[in-house]
């Protein structure tokens, strides 16, 4: 039987995810799709907008320098309680100082600070997932990652969907200070948080590690994938994959205020009613892989993405209808949260058990890419060849994805037998 004390406990760790996921997710859309919304307010181009999506690149390259958190300890708090505080420090000042600037006339020096912000907040996701995997015990990892994701969602939603009503009703840079005050408020979290016992014990010796360390942790994995064969065509349909769906959901803010929506609208129907469908696509794209399984679902998944993504050409034509713009989000997030589950799973599949972080760090820095960096160019596109002709270039770009599932259906060969 379980005792009071137990449950206390566990509520408490738990209770603790649940925060660090907040404190996570609350930043990220805060250089997405807020920061799209106060410069197109304030009239600058759409092709720089654009290039807003170069601001997420931190979180694609933070593989790079996560080993240096496991090697240097700050002489505060303990190591990951001491990296966190840190971190967090500047990050909330980041987004403070942010709103001391204007965009229309300080455009540049407000994406410079942008950068800092995803920097911060990138290195805060790493310090936090090294966090949660050595503070939970073992047979609490998966109820673990549940209310760190729910907390994170909450985060995002935050961030988003009440930043942008907020926006209306106070501006966007009061909207910034309390944003910045909010996570703020989250040192709180980490200074109460116990730091894992585990993370003492497991401080390297060399703090700067040997040759052969360095050679192990960052070049075994990617040796060891590299040798399957067609691995590099696995890392091309990777990058393809979402490619189309990643370039038109850059730029689907700028394009709602385009079309007349408000800011408390975009945020209460497509950051807040919006989050329950993609919710709901990740439950049931989850239901129907162990139906299906993977190989299948990354097939019908996919071509609904395809068939999602078409749906704001109808919606440019409609013009600003709640119904419709309610209707074309809906089934793009379910569309995007079941092709989601499908192509994380395809992706975890993949990987080697020996070298699972190191490979599914490499695997998912390539799915971002089209997200950062071939999406950055989607305002000039937008700009120049107009709305419908840029989601049309968005839809028919699934297809190269698409046809390699067709192409390579030895694929399923490199699968468990469970997930093919």
């Amino acid at each position: 039987m379980i005792s009071l004390r137990e449950i206390r406990e566990v509520s408490t760790r738990h209770g603790i995810t649940f925060l660090m996921g907040f404190a996570s997710g609350l930043p990220l859309l805060l250089t997405g799709s807020l920061l799209q919304a106060w410069m197109t307010d304030a009239n600058v181009p759409l092709d720089a907008i654009g290039f807003l999506a170069l601001l997420s690149l931190p979180y694609s390259l933070k593989f790079l320098w996560a080993p240096l958190l496991d090697s240097w300890s700050p002489p505060w708090l303990g190591r990951r309680r001491g990296w966190l505080i840190t971190v967090q420090l500047l990050l909330t000042a980041a987004i403070m100082s942010i709103a001391l600037f204007s965009p229309s006339t300080q455009p540049l020096l407000i994406g410079l600070i942008a950068l800092l912000i995803s920097l911060f907040s990138a290195t805060q996701d790493i310090v936090i997932d090294a966090y949660r995997r050595e503070h939970l015990p073992e047979r609490e990892l998966g109820l673990g990652s549940g209310f760190y994701v729910y907390g994170y969602r909450v985060g995002m939603l935050l961030a988003s969907g009440g930043g942008m009503v907020l926006a209306d009703f106070i501006g966007f840079q009061a909207t910034y200070l309390t944003m910045g005050a909010i996570l703020g408020t989250c040192m709180l979290v980490t200074l109460l948080a116990p730091e894992p016992d585990k993370v003492s014990a497991s401080l390297p010796t060399n703090q700067g590690g040997s040759k052969h360390q360095i050679r192990s942790t960052f070049w075994e994995p990617i040796r060891n994938f590299l040798q399957r064969p067609s691995a590099l065509w696995l890392l091309l349909f990777i990058l393809l994959y979402k490619l189309g769906d990643s370039v038109a959901g850059n730029l689907t803010t700028p394009f709602y205020k385009a079309i007349g929506f408000s800011n408390s609208e975009i945020g209460a129907t497509v950051k807040i009613f919006g989050l329950w469908p993609m919710l709901g696509g990740i439950f049931l794209g989850g239901f129907l892989i162990v139906r299906l399984g993977i190989y299948r679902s990354l097939w019908w998944f996919g071509l609904l993405q395809m068939i999602s993504t078409a749906g704001f050409i109808w919606l440019h034509h409609v013009g600003d209808s709640l119904f419709w713009l309610a209707s074309v989000v809906s089934f793009e997030n379910i569309s995007a949260g079941m092709g989601t589950a499908a192509f994380t799973a395809f992706m975890a599949a993949l990987t080697d058990k020996r070298f699972t972080a190191g490979q599914y760090a490499l695997l998912s820095s390539i799915m971002s890419l089209p997200r950062v960096v071939i999406a950055a160019p989607g305002g000039i596109l937008a700009s120049h060849l107009g709305w419908d002709a840029f989601f049309w270039i968005c839809t028919i770009a699934a297809i190269p994805g698409l046809l390699m599932l067709w192409r390579f259906k030895e694929w399923r060969t490199m699968l468990s037998p469970e997930a093919r």
